[in-house]
């Protein structure tokens, strides 16, 4: 799959999203129900994850985890294991959960899901003003389940499907900066839309 690599900038060691979500949007009116509508072209990767995020199609789990693992290993060679970001909607299929788990395989790096926890739901990021109300609103959702049973401090690398303000990896990180096993924190991310 085609990427435009993006370095992504906050609270953790380092990170990188594999391209824009969109590449153009026009607007083509409202429909008969007042809902506007667009002509939506998306990069390659945009698509393929709008395909798997909101048509389940999970065919696209494999070429876009296989793209990651090629495109970033190297730039992440000290990450011990892998973790997604916890979802903000439930889904039959969790795109983020499915999509790190393959990442890790090819990667070879053990996958914990159960690590960095959501307590209940919280409102659609979009929902919320600035990226400051973002991540405080988030903070109080994160916790840490201490999974790792091995001593020792571990460099960890958290996927997300979809990044956009960054409020949910930046409040995932300091809450993931309070767990005394993990050391650096490098986070990956499919598409972006800002």
């Amino acid at each position: 799959m085609n990427t435009n690599i993006m370095k992504i900038t906050d609270g953790w060691d380092l990170g990188y999203v594999l391209d824009w979500h969109v590449k153009s949007s026009e607007y083509l009116g409202d429909n008969e129900f007042g809902k506007p509508m667009f002509d939506t072209k998306r990069t390659e990767i945009g698509e393929a994850l709008f395909q798997l995020k909101y048509r389940q199609d999970q065919s696209k789990i494999e070429p876009l985890a296989e793209t990651m693992a090629v495109t970033l290993k190297s730039v992440f060679q000290t990450a011990s294991f892998v973790i997604p970001l916890p979802p903000s909607k439930n889904r039959d299929i969790q795109p983020a959960i499915e999509l790190a788990k393959r990442v890790s395989e090819k990667m070879n790096l053990p996958f914990f899901e159960n690590i960095l926890l959501k307590r209940g739901t919280t409102l659609q990021m979009k929902d919320i003003g600035t990226t400051e109300e973002r991540v405080d609103a988030l903070m109080g959702c994160f916790c840490i389940n201490d999974a790792i049973t091995n001593s020792g401090y571990w460099d960890l690398l958290v996927i997300d499907d979809l990044y956009s303000s960054g409020s949910s990896l930046s409040a995932a990180t300091q809450v993931l900066r309070s767990y005394k096993k993990v050391g650096k924190i490098f986070v990956a991310a499919f598409s972006r839309t800002k």
